[in-house]
């Protein structure tokens, strides 16, 4: 069976790991942490970075950091992962869910500002597959209304729009380490700070609520409960294994970036016969092969599609399933349908790219994909 992901390492996470555990600190904010955010705010000019235990965590600090009050709304895609909603909806915040675009699974820019009411606190921006949304129309709206921008860059460690990194364009960003992710570190994430506003109280909130960071800095004589937090920064075992994979980035982007053109080329001529639809990436994105993803014609053909894959030993799989209409969320999205998040829901499977994936599997998988459309 050739697996839908692959965990890759890159030989030097036992070391890194060695060298944590026999440094005499392997809780968090250790030398391994503070490498690897130094690492993300000199390659991609992040003004603040904070290591986090998930993505989930990231969101759920973004949620506190810009106050989430009951009743304040919150615009997020359909489309997306369940954290994306549910770090807001522990605050108290009411679910604005927007469609996709009928061009890619990415929200509905052109639709966002009739979402937006007095009480809208925050649009969460998801960059699906690490293509990035168009940013400038979404910031517009921000200063229009004065509401603020989280972005989920689960998806989009390397990748930009216009130049400018995703994750450090909107107030706050998150990412996640995930083993599926581009850089892993089984499970783990990143809050950015892009608004100094925020820079002192993330600190705080990430530290249990408490200033412990300032006191061994030595900025205090002591330190103690400033504001809520929780336990949200990870372990060091976590950080050096982080660090290993972000040593290596390059590599595993560069591999990652060929077997996405090797897919998309290869199945190009499906796409021009009106058999699937590939992603598209538009002039102001750029690439970084976190997924290849197809659009079936149907459901039935997109399921039939993945049995017929698994009984040639490859593993594809659809992805997530419409929040709207979730049990938890259906009562209270009184919005109608949102035709294009399901419609991805239902046509969308996913190949599999990992970094060992060989040539000779791609051409497997391209082969078997074209021969259940012959």
């Amino acid at each position: 069976m050739i697996p839908f992901n692959k965990p890759f390492l890159t030989g030097k996470e036992a070391h890194y790991l060695y060298q944590a555990v026999y440094s005499g600190k392997i809780s968090g904010n250790g030398i391994y942490t503070q490498k690897c955010q130094k690492f993300f705010e000199e390659k991609y000019s992040f003004k603040k970075t904070l290591l986090t235990t998930s993505c989930t965590d990231a969101l759920e600090m973004a949620a506190i950091l810009i106050d989430i009050q009951p009743d304040d709304e919150v615009i997020i895609p359909s489309f997306t992962f369940v954290s994306s909603a549910n770090a807001f909806v522990l605050r108290g915040a009411n679910i604005i869910f927007a469609d996709s675009s009928k061009e890619s699974p990415n929200i509905d820019v052109e639709n966002i500002e009739k979402l937006i009411t007095p009480r809208t606190k925050a649009i969460v921006i998801v960059h699906y597959a690490g293509i990035a949304v168009d940013m400038d129309k979404v910031m517009e709206l921000a200063k229009k209304y004065n509401i603020f921008v989280i972005e989920d860059a689960a998806h989009s460690i390397d990748s930009y729009y216009k130049g400018h990194a995703l994750g450090g364009i909107g107030h706050l960003g998150t990412f996640s380490f995930h083993e599926t992710k581009n850089v892993i570190s089984g499970e783990g994430g990143m809050l950015v700070v892009n608004d100094e506003r925020f820079t002192k109280r993330a600190e705080i909130i990430w530290e249990k609520g408490t200033n412990r960071s300032a006191f061994h800095r030595g900025e205090v004589n002591k330190y103690g409960w400033m504001d809520i937090g929780s336990s949200f920064l990870p372990s060091e075992i976590v950080a050096a294994f982080l660090y290993a994979q972000l040593e290596n980035l390059e590599t595993i982007q560069h591999k990652r970036i060929w077997i996405w053109n090797r897919y998309f080329n290869d199945l190009k001529k499906l796409e021009d016969a009106g058999k699937v639809k590939l992603p598209v990436v538009p002039d102001y994105a750029t690439l970084n092969g976190h997924m290849f993803y197809l659009i079936c014609n149907s459901y039935s053909e997109r399921n039939n599609l993945i049995g017929f894959l698994r009984d040639k030993g490859i593993l594809s799989v659809f992805h997530y399933l419409s929040l709207h209409k979730s049990p938890f969320y259906k009562d209270k999205h009184k919005r109608g349908e949102l035709i294009w998040s399901d419609y991805y829901e239902r046509r969308l499977i996913r190949l599999p790219l990992f970094w060992e994936l060989k040539e000779e599997e791609i051409d497997y998988i391209v082969k078997s994909v074209n021969e259940f459309y012959r």
